[in-house]
């Protein structure tokens, strides 16, 4: 307090400038970054397929991992599957009307367009997406994708083209392997249980080209959407063994939906091609 009673007023603090506002552009960029980054590593995955060149025998040791390895899982799996399948329609049939004339045609051609490759690219989502995952994670946080860096090879061409070329080639022909596989217990099911004869499940008189069209090429469609999804899981993974178990849950669960996802879009496609 000054003589007089005179009380000086207290001088603003600067507390620098106003914070930028928060702008809606930036939560959408941050939600649709996952999507971005997966658009950009199929951009360099491709562009690596064409241009550079790989290790010698990668693609095929990625292939028997992929493909001889799964099938015990997939025979098991379409097994039991297309056993149930034939038991429960034949028993509706059975109910409704005693003709079982076109039980296998019908079958068969629910196993070439839709079970066989959704459900073997499920298998193969839970199975390969998560050892991709895990295996790149892994070398993610033991630092061992810096060491590539430095020694001028790109982890993309190293470790994502490989999955990617032999995770495209063997689900055809896993998917292939599981038409025969459902169409062998479902034919051993209805001749045990309905007494059907076997030659009614060697037909393809329902089957069109769309059908075939349908199946190889949602078969083609999970072979390169899986590595895709797996591998960029893997190399986003952080934080040591907690960041690997992360990354092996995201690519299970988002491969698994793209699986989904791809069976709408092209089914629809084929619909309305043919």
């Amino acid at each position: 307090m000054l003589s007089g009673g005179f009380s000086p007023r207290p001088v603003p603090i600067d507390a620098g400038p106003p914070p930028p506002p928060r702008l809606r552009g930036n939560w959408l960029t941050a939600r649709l970054r996952p999507t971005i980054d997966l658009v950009r590593l199929a951009r360099d995955t491709l562009s690596h397929i064409v241009r550079s060149r790989r290790e010698r025998g990668s693609v095929a040791r990625q292939m028997y991992a992929m493909g001889n390895q799964s099938i015990v899982f997939i025979t098991v799996t379409l097994g039991f599957l297309g056993m149930i399948l034939v038991y429960q329609v034949a028993t509706q049939v059975e109910k409704i009307l005693p003709d079982f004339s076109m039980l296998g045609a019908a079958f068969l051609q629910v196993m070439i367009k839709e079970f066989a490759p959704t459900i073997t690219g499920m298998m193969v989502a839970t199975r390969v997406g998560s050892g991709i995952a895990a295996e790149i994670g892994s070398m993610v946080v033991t630092e061992q994708v810096d060491a590539l860096r430095m020694c001028n090879a790109d982890p993309v061409n190293y470790l994502v083209v490989p999955r990617f070329l032999a995770a495209g080639v063997m689900m055809i022909c896993l998917t292939i392997y599981a038409v025969l596989i459902g169409e062998i217990t479902g034919m051993l099911t209805a001749f045990v249980g309905f007494g059907v004869h076997p030659l009614t499940f060697v037909t393809t008189q329902l089957i069109g080209t769309g059908d075939l069209v349908s199946g190889l090429a949602k078969a083609f469609a999970y072979g390169c959407a899986i590595p895709l999804i797996a591998g960029q899981a893997g190399l986003e993974a952080q934080g040591g063994s907690e960041g690997v178990g992360w990354a092996t849950t995201r690519a299970v669960v988002n491969a698994s939906f793209a699986v989904v996802l791809l069976d709408f879009v092209i089914s629809g496609l084929i619909f309305a091609i043919f």
